[in-house]
């Protein structure tokens, strides 16, 4: 497996564990503790974080088409835009909820658009 398939492989089970999160675990302890809210708040956004749960499952499920692609271009071009709609998604939550998204969400989708943009050089 190339590196850069084990990072989209990566960041798509991350996206899917913050989809089991939002959807799933928002109203429980663990997700309480988890995002440090109270249950009066888990229980008033439990929509919103479910929505949003919807739209991480969105995004690890076009990192996994890519990963079942053959071919090179098609792969290339679903990483590169699945990764910059992480990487645009990590920078407004770093900037309107939680500078640390930028870097959990953001960094992992930044280190896979420099792979991308690496590979297609060397690929030339």
């Amino acid at each position: 497996m190339k590196p850069i398939d084990l990072l989209a492989l990566l960041v798509a089970a991350q996206h899917a564990g913050f989809l089991v999160l939002e959807m799933f675990l928002w109203q429980r302890p663990f997700g309480r503790a988890l995002f440090h809210t109270t249950p009066d708040f888990a229980t008033a956004s439990a929509t919103l974080a479910m929505n949003q749960g919807l739209y991480n499952g969105f995004l690890a499920a076009g990192l996994a088409w890519g990963l079942l692609s053959d071919d090179a271009a098609t792969k290339r071009g679903r990483y590169g835009f699945f990764f910059a709609c992480i990487l645009t998604a990590g920078i407004f939550g770093g900037l309107t909820a939680n500078p640390s998204i930028a870097f959990v969400q953001g960094g992992p989708a930044l280190l896979g658009l420099i792979l991308l943009r690496f590979a297609s050089k060397a690929a030339r």
